[in-house]
């Protein structure tokens, strides 16, 4: 069944699907009514038509620019920068940061051949260097692993002649969490991002995003 393996062969070039999986979604795909089966793939090629890295922050849209960039709110002084537009999603749901985005789509990975060519950096410059001293801070939020610390690395030693204050996302133990479960290095990264408590014993942060 060529067509068989080749459509399961595709669902496995997604991130996180293995064989199993693989095989589950094209057998369930196999056995959605042909409507359905129809408006799944008209939905698959009406996103890849238009859908597009949005002009500033490289966010998906399917306009010139994303509705964050487009919104007067939205703190100009500050830029986040993600890997992936997901991220974005995921920070706007905490409601804790009302600045601007970066998507990298992507993070230095020399392993399987990723280097700063092939992610958006230069693009993030190009907006470090026209914003100016507009510009206050750069906060570097890629993902807390051995990829993504490389990459804020990287970032930071990009940025550093900016005059741009660049700052990484706390990394720690989990809110809810407790200490006897936690892994050395999660335990590290608390106590290294570990700040000073208010007398109402909240948490005092230098400067609020």
């Amino acid at each position: 069944m060529k067509s068989f393996e080749r459509l399961m062969q595709s669902f496995r070039r997604l991130p996180g699907i293995g064989p199993k999986q693989a095989e589950r979604l094209t057998t369930h795909v196999l056995r959605m009514p042909s409507a359905d089966a129809d408006a799944f793939a008209q939905a698959l090629r009406e996103a890849r038509a238009r859908v597009k890295p949005c002009a500033e922050c490289l966010d998906f849209t399917e306009s010139e620019r994303c509705r964050l960039c487009s919104d007067p709110g939205r703190d100009r002084n500050r830029i986040c920068v993600v890997e992936q537009p997901a991220d974005v999603a995921a920070l706007e749901r905490s409601r804790a940061y009302r600045g601007l985005y970066h998507v990298l789509h992507g993070r230095l990975s020399p392993l399987h051949g990723i280097g700063p060519e092939g992610i958006r950096i230069d693009e993030l410059m190009r907006r470090v260097e026209s914003a100016g001293s507009a510009l206050r801070e750069v906060v570097l939020a890629t993902d807390p692993d051995t990829e993504g610390e490389a990459t804020a690395l990287y970032l930071a030693g990009r940025l550093r002649d900016s005059g741009v204050r660049v700052t990484r996302i706390a990394q720690g133990v989990p809110l809810g969490g407790h200490l006897d479960y936690m892994d050395e290095q999660t335990l590290s990264c608390a106590l290294r991002s570990r700040r000073e408590f208010s007398e109402t014993g909240e948490p005092v942060s230098a400067e609020e995003l």
